[in-house]
């Protein structure tokens, strides 16, 4: 048990940093997903998808604007700091921050000019949202990207330079500020002002610059109290040189082009179903008004999926510094240590929460949403698109992975053929498998994406599958006793509670029984695990 317990050790750096920025992820993913219960009580089905129109184009036009800054700066402030060029970093984020302002601005008018050609993929029918209401949201939320950029540069330098705590505080400041503003404006137009769900959503998607202003003031703040110590820790070191402007651009285009694309992933294939499904179900024959209650359903899915995701997010953020700073300097034994590490901390808790949230989905969507005009459509979609947490999180820990030991070529291949799989079994799947058609899809197109990943990554460092397969055996098998137990619960509860509690009553009794059962029977089950024993290794001798 020592061995094992010292095998799985963590370093107390990246402990540190793992903790601030997967607990500040994971705690942003919590509050944007219970946000969506008060909003769609306000605003409704019709109203979530017009909110959902406005976020696709955004999140494409964000991640392009941003040029995959935050990782992207970070591995090259990481790289130049092993070599004690601390001069490098500050140059970088000094001339990074004039490019990114420029860059924003451009994203800004593109993304509000370009909104009424951009709205007609969405299509438009009878009892659903209008072309000039999409037209209204997608130019309110384009402000956003005149301080995102900015915001993403100086948390990819805080990262770079192994400070994971500006970048997990700014994180959960821009999510509080831009709930309360959600909220908070939204009640206000509905209730007060008497105004239209139109207005309200407006104002949710205006709470994009509202947040990122936030965030970037604080990172500003916390850059200008740290400005002598950064100062002194440039003038001690022996290592500075200036790199001139087109070479520092032109290496950190070659590590940011990779890291766009792998940004960009998620949100495609979520724009793949935003963007086509709506055509795709009024070709088999469902009405506009239909569809666009399947597409918020998918929406809401979605992002409960990322809430665990998030984990792996996080996980990756801190594996990308530290897998470049070992590879740089030869130490490949430490590289296939940190990939080993960050894999099993990533499926330990990813594999049970999308498992749980398969096995009480349809009772957890109807408790969330009970205004949800199909919440038990809704719930289906959940149980089908849980587990599609898991692939997702190798996904992003694969992709890390590849981009820390300079395989960004290979990592781009791997996510066009995905998109490429993704896109044609959307149109192939959805006939014959209706709603499950784009989870099908998605699940088929990740799975290619990680499959190509892990076996460049065993022949780069010669990560052992075997020694990966053997450690993650005992996770699965006492995953799926769980999920076997909060079965039997659920049907037992199902059962025993009084038909007169109400639908909600039974769902709120379930989905808490549930979820209870689960994290008792998975914590008993996987208490001695080695991977638990190195966290609570690490965490006494901290």
């Amino acid at each position: 048990m020592m061995r094992a317990q010292k095998e799985y050790h963590m370093d107390k750096k990246m402990m540190r940093g793992t903790f601030f920025l997967t607990s500040a992820t994971f705690i942003s993913k919590i509050i944007g997903f219970l946000f969506i219960i008060p909003f769609t009580l306000l605003v409704g089905d019709t109203g979530y998808a017009l909110y959902k129109y406005a976020y696709g184009p955004y999140t494409i036009l964000l991640s392009l604007s941003t040029v995959g800054l935050p990782l992207a700066v970070s591995k090259f402030v990481a790289k130049y700091n092993e070599r004690g060029n601390y001069l490098a970093g500050l140059n970088l984020l000094r001339y990074g921050l004039i490019a990114m302002i420029i860059s924003g601005i451009v994203s800004f008018l593109l993304l509000y000019f370009s909104a009424p050609w951009l709205v007609v993929a969405f299509g438009e029918g009878g009892g659903g949202n209008s072309r000039d209401d999409m037209v209204y949201v997608v130019r309110l939320v384009s402000f956003a990207l005149l301080v995102v950029p900015p915001m993403s540069l100086l948390r990819g330098y805080f990262q770079g330079s192994d400070s994971m705590g500006p970048s997990a505080m700014s994180t959960v400041i821009e999510q509080v500020v831009r709930i309360a503003f959600i909220l908070a404006g939204g009640y206000l137009i509905l209730n007060v002002l008497n105004g239209t769900v139109k207005g309200a959503v407006g104002i949710a998607t205006f709470a994009a610059f509202i947040g990122g202003l936030a965030s970037l003031v604080l990172l500003l703040w916390v850059f200008w109290k740290r400005r002598r110590l950064i100062r002194r820790q440039m003038d001690e070191s022996v290592g500075n040189a200036r790199i001139a402007v087109f070479p520092m651009f032109k290496e950190l285009t070659r590590y940011a082009i990779p890291f766009v694309i792998t940004g960009l992933t998620i949100p495609i294939y979520q724009n793949i179903d935003t963007f086509t499904i709506n055509r795709l179900f009024m070709n088999i024959g469902y009405a506009f008004s239909k569809v666009e209650v399947i597409n918020g359903n998918i929406g809401i899915a979605q992002i409960l999926v990322l809430v665990p995701v998030s984990l792996a997010t996080a996980f990756g953020m801190t594996l990308i510094p530290r897998i470049t700073s070992s590879f740089e300097s030869g130490r490949i034994q430490e590289v296939r240590d940190s990939i080993d590490q960050t894999f099993q901390l990533v499926l330990f808790f990813t594999f049970p929460a999308a498992i749980g949230l398969s096995v009480v989905g349809s009772h957890l969507f109807r408790l969330m949403f009970p205004s949800s005009s199909d919440a038990v459509l809704g719930g289906i979609i959940l149980e089908w698109y849980a587990p599609a947490a898991i692939i997702i999180a190798l996904f992003t820990v694969t992709t890390a992975t590849m981009q820390g030991i300079n395989e960004q070529k290979k990592v781009v291949w791997a996510i066009a053929v995905g998109i490429a799989v993704k896109v044609g079994l959307n149109i192939l799947l959805v006939p014959p498998f209706k709603e499950i058609g784009p989870i099908l899809a998605t699940y088929a197109g990740m799975g290619v994406s990680v499959l190509y990943t892990l076996l460049h990554i065993k022949k780069a460092v010669g990560l052992s599958f075997r020694k990966l397969i053997l450690s993650l055996v005992p996770i699965a098998l006492v995953t799926a006793v769980m999920a076997a137990v909060v079965l039997v619960v659920e049907k037992g509860v199902e059962a025993a509670v009084p038909s007169t509690m109400g639908e909600k009553g039974i769902d709120l009794i379930v989905t808490s029984a549930g979820i209870l059962v689960g994290m008792v029977v998975f914590i008993a089950g996987s208490w001695r695990f080695p991977v638990v024993q190195g966290i609570v290794s690490a965490r006494k001798k901290k």
